[in-house]
């Protein structure tokens, strides 16, 4: 059982106590119910998501904007010191740390807290997150002083959000924090969000504004699908025409390598790896606009019909291209996985071309499935030979493709239970994102549903769930682009936040929602278009664009 006390400090001091130990299931339709209901009541200083470990008293501490900072008592680095000048603001509001219109108010509770002293024991300097990164940390706020501890700068970073979130409000117009002592560390190592950015164009400002929502809702992966069928944004160095020739429009649609490096590094401030997705041999016809003899023609009574399919996989030039292309990749990506796609692909095409059914006699195939792993297994040993790890739908595994060790497979097709069990039986690391497609959405309190998936609902040894690495949640950009996109998904991304980093047991969303509305209330004040997630109700500080 986890605890939480609350306590409400405006006029009196009242305690709740937030218990977290009881499994609720919903009924499918749970969230279709559209009766009216009274507005839920919200936590105060209650943190999302929920420390693997927290304990608090009531004894209150006043945390005075006007003296406040944060003490290096260990390692510093640019990653630390960006944090100190980002905290400020998120914590007291824009107001308070830039001092304008300040006025004295009087000190409540215990003491004051004058700072945080941070303490990181590793080298940071310049450093990129990692799958293997240390995101544990502890958090002690008491009489003596308020100390924050981390093996790794990218557990200082959780550190500082959720001390962030303890920092409240009262209607005086004084902060406060309540005595506090947590240890902490993520459930999983990959907890994902998924963009979309080649069905609609989403903005340089909007990613970046989506990397500090992920950060403030301890997301560690922004998994960028970049380009596909419709659009190619991607400004390659090696072969600029394929987004001179891809892109919806060459100038105002496209994110140059300058573009790349400021998200890349943006998202490194925040511990959060960028992971591009190159999806083929499907998902490829922006490819082919730039790139002749790279996708297949399509036959239609015996004549090519004018049309294209996948990539082909029988020319040479189409793995020297592919060499190439993914160096160049390589080189303005600089996390260690690359998602390399592989799913959807249609074997129409194929089937119809005659120098691909005689290639299939050939080699004995008995399906076409048989065509996507000899391709796949080129593919891989190119990116193998790069230096790089992969990432791949499921489907790869599926047509039985041979993949190094450390592939990371993502899972999304249904029964999902039963394809987590067959991936992590092969030893390989493994990734959900079937219950989380946010972009399917409805009516109602669809965030309950999300909270009630558990990667490791599926049969299998420890060692077999040892080996899920996580799971992503997935925009995908059909009906989203930057007008919507970020209230859109948040804050129903966050109940998938939760899920991916507290407890097994932390899972009853009745027990979540007084913490969530308080949450999506804080995402409102920090800036954020997040939608309401309870019915009825109001923020303190409404959103005002």
């Amino acid at each position: 059982m986890v605890c939480l006390s609350r306590a409400s400090v405006n006029m009196a001091v009242r305690f709740v106590w937030l218990c977290v130990s009881v499994v609720l299931v919903l009924p499918a339709n749970a969230t279709e119910n559209t009766e009216p209901k009274d507005p839920v009541a919200a936590t105060i200083g209650a943190p999302w998501p929920l420390p693997q470990n927290i304990k608090q008293s009531s004894t209150l501490f006043t945390v005075d904007a006007q003296t406040f900072m944060f003490v290096t008592t260990g390692i510093s680095c640019d990653i630390l010191n960006e944090a100190y000048t980002r905290y400020i603001p998120l914590i007291f509001g824009q107001n308070y740390a830039n001092k304008k219109h300040w006025f004295k108010r009087p000190r409540v509770g215990a003491g004051v807290v004058s700072s945080l002293n941070v303490s990181v024991s590793t080298a940071c300097q310049g450093q990129y997150p990692s799958l293997e990164s240390d995101e544990s940390y502890s958090l002690q706020i008491t009489s003596a002083g308020a100390s924050l501890k981390a093996n790794e700068v990218w557990g200082a970073l959780r550190g500082m959000e959720t001390f962030s979130q303890l920092v409240t409000q009262q209607s005086s117009g004084e902060f406060v924090v309540m005595e506090s002592m947590i240890t902490d560390a993520p459930r999983f190592k990959h907890r994902g969000v998924l963009l979309d950015t080649s069905r609609h164009y989403l903005s340089v400002k909007t990613i970046l504004q989506n990397l500090d929502a992920m950060s403030q809702n301890k997301f560690n992966v922004f998994h960028w699908h970049i380009v596909d069928d419709q659009s190619f944004p991607f400004e390659s160095a090696a072969f600029p025409e394929m987004s001179n020739k891809g892109a919806y429009n060459p100038v105002t649609h496209v994110y140059t390598r300058a573009d790349i490096r400021e998200i890349t590094n943006y998202a490194r401030l925040r511990g959060i790896r960028v992971m591009p997705e190159f999806d083929s041999p499907g998902h490829s016809e922006s490819w082919g606009k730039a790139i002749t003899n790279l996708l297949t023609p399509c036959y239609s009574h015996g004549k090519p019909d004018g049309t294209f399919g996948p990539i082909n996989p029988l020319p040479e030039s189409t793995y020297t291209f592919l060499k190439t292309f993914f160096q160049d990749v390589g080189e303005v990506f600089p996390d260690h996985y690359i998602h390399l796609g592989g799913d959807e692909v249609s074997f129409g095409c194929w089937m119809s071309n005659p120098n691909i059914t005689e290639f299939v006699t050939k080699m004995h195939y008995t399906n076409y499935g048989q065509v996507e792993q000899y391709y796949m297994q080129k593919l891989l040993d190119i990116i193998s030979g790069l230096g790089k790890g992969y990432q791949i739908w499921q489907e790869v595994i599926d047509n039985g493709a041979k993949v190094q060790p450390d592939t990371v497979v993502e899972v999304w097709k249904r029964p999902w239970q039963q394809e987590m069990s067959k991936v992590t039986r092969m030893g390989y690391k493994t990734l959900l994102s079937t219950c989380w497609y946010l972009s399917r959405i409805h009516y109602g309190q669809d965030w309950q549903d999300y909270y009630q998936c558990n990667p490791y609902d599926f049969d299998g040894t420890p060692e077999q769930k040892a080996l899920v690495m996580g799971g992503e949640t997935a925009m995908w950009g059909e009906y989203v682009d930057s007008t919507n996109l970020i209230s859109r998904l948040w804050p129903r991304a966050a109940a998938v936040g939760e899920r991916l980093w507290s407890p097994q047991n932390v899972n009853s969303s009745s027990a979540a929602e007084p913490r969530l509305v308080e949450h999506r209330c804080r995402m409102v004040r920090r800036g954020f278009p997040a939608e309401p997630v309870s019915g009825p109700g109001f923020c303190d500080f409404e959103y005002s664009g």
